[in-house]
């Protein structure tokens, strides 16, 4: 695993630790990397209280309880996409933050049009944010923890806007 994913894990934990705030994961091309970063860091017991690898409907359906009606005119490789699976992940598991992850690793693009490279990533709780990333490359594992990396970011991000 790359450096810099386990050092934004890190930040992410030691803010989190320091507000007694949790966290709840849902990632698709990102493969469980965002969930194997932070659960790499000593103490995640205390922050993670799980995550889930959506990335097919049928897994975000049984994963996540989300039906195809919930998901009705919305790509799944969009900002509001990512949104619901963030605020979901948070709901269902009842942690103070959700942060997801959906796109295309490569090395060609998905079915909706989107490039390989392509992720929306999405943080929901006492504030909501999404963006969309594009790295341009069709390197299918260089993607995976850039996505990864960026949503650790994000994250880390807000919770520093926050304090």
């Amino acid at each position: 695993m790359e450096i810099a994913l386990i050092d934004a894990a890190m930040a992410v934990a030691e803010a989190l630790k320091a507000r007694r705030q949790t966290l709840a994961v849902a990632e698709s091309s990102a493969g469980g990397l965002i969930s194997a970063a932070l659960l790499a860091v000593p103490g995640a017991s205390a922050y993670f209280l799980g995550g889930a690898i959506v990335y097919t409907g049928k897994a975000r359906m049984s994963l996540m309880g989300l039906p195809r009606e919930a998901v009705a005119g919305m790509r799944s490789a969009s900002e509001p996409y990512a949104l619901l699976l963030a605020r979901t992940a948070r709901e269902n598991l009842g942690a103070t933050w959700g942060l997801s992850e959906t796109g295309a690793s490569g090395p060609t693009g998905n079915p909706y049009g989107d490039a390989a490279g392509h992720s929306c990533l999405a943080v929901s709780g006492p504030v909501e944010m999404a963006f969309t990333l594009e790295t341009g490359e069709s390197d299918r594992v260089a993607n995976m923890d850039a996505f990864a990396l960026a949503a650790l970011r994000l994250l880390s991000q807000v919770l520093e806007d926050l304090a």
